[in-house]
């Protein structure tokens, strides 16, 4: 396996692989079983598999957690070399911005809603950095797990816009036994908070078991949930929503059966910022 921080270093072990496909992992790192998940397929799907652990300053806003963001690239080293991947881009902000830097990737309307309304600048790091590595790496196809739900939407939507010649490919959300979606922020809760984190799975479920009961109302799938969530004390609520799949928009009134939704949430617990989602129809 081949580490590195250098973009020409890259870009001479792609050389290298010659017309293999090659399938990319991006990453912050401190990996979990999710993360390997979306290694697994890669690497089922492509003859190459490359992987970035990179902390990107970019999405992170004020006052956020870029400073304690979990970092361990021993251990990540470890799991993904035992995965068999082939390459692991590991570059530091000099590398990816210089201090001439000036482009932004901007993806104007599915970043408005959800966790681009709170974070306004989130999707705009994402974007940016992603389009980097897809210029750096250039591969056939890019892995992204269903929990970053948003994420998937934007970054599909860059992909059309910009006419990258990437296939982007969306991984179930890996969970752990009591429902919990896995994240490297999962470090961050002390043992009572992380007994109650798995509200935010059971409230999906209660909203998915309305709708496969066969209601469609958007505001009583939004009462569920919410409802769900009050029952755990730590849970401090900031948003629940009931959305269109691929606009985001939040649906109104009674949802078309031949349509599809995304339910999704935002709740904090402490200091710990967790989100969660599921698609039904």
């Amino acid at each position: 396996m081949i580490v590195t921080r250098s973009i020409l270093e890259v870009r001479t072990t792609i050389d290298a692989f010659g017309a293999a496909s090659i399938g990319l992992v991006p990453t912050m790192g401190y990996l979990h079983d999710g993360h390997m998940a979306l290694v697994r397929q890669a690497s089922a799907d492509n003859e190459r598999v490359a992987a970035s652990i990179y902390v990107n300053p970019k999405q992170f806003g004020p006052g956020e957690d870029l400073s304690r963001y979990p970092r361990d690239l021993e251990r990540d080293l470890r799991l993904l070399a035992s995965a068999g991947v082939d390459l692991v881009f590991a570059p530091d902000d000099a590398s990816m911005y210089p201090p001439d830097y000036q482009t932004r990737v901007i993806v104007s309307e599915v970043t408005r809603h959800l966790e681009g309304a709170r974070r306004p600048t989130h999707f705009e790091g994402v974007t940016t950095v992603v389009a980097k590595l897809f210029n750096i790496i250039h591969p056939a196809r890019a892995y992204f797990g269903q929990k970053d739900a948003q994420q998937t939407v934007v970054v599909r939507q860059m992909v059309r816009d910009l006419n990258f010649e990437v296939e982007i490919v969306v991984c179930p959300t890996v969970r752990e036994s009591d429902g919990l979606a896995m994240s490297s922020r999962n470090k961050y809760l002390d043992p009572e908070q992380r007994l109650a984190a798995p509200a935010l799975y059971r409230s999906l479920k209660s909203a998915e078991a309305l709708w496969l009961d066969g209601h469609r109302d958007s505001d009583s799938l939004r009462a569920a949930m919410e409802h769900a969530l009050a029952s755990e004390p730590l849970a401090e609520v900031e948003y629940v929503s009931v959305a269109h799949v691929d606009s985001l928009i939040e649906w109104q009134g009674s949802i078309p059966t031949d349509e599809r939704a995304i339910f999704s949430m935002a709740v904090q617990f402490g200091k710990t910022r967790l989100i969660d989602n599921l698609l039904v129809g």
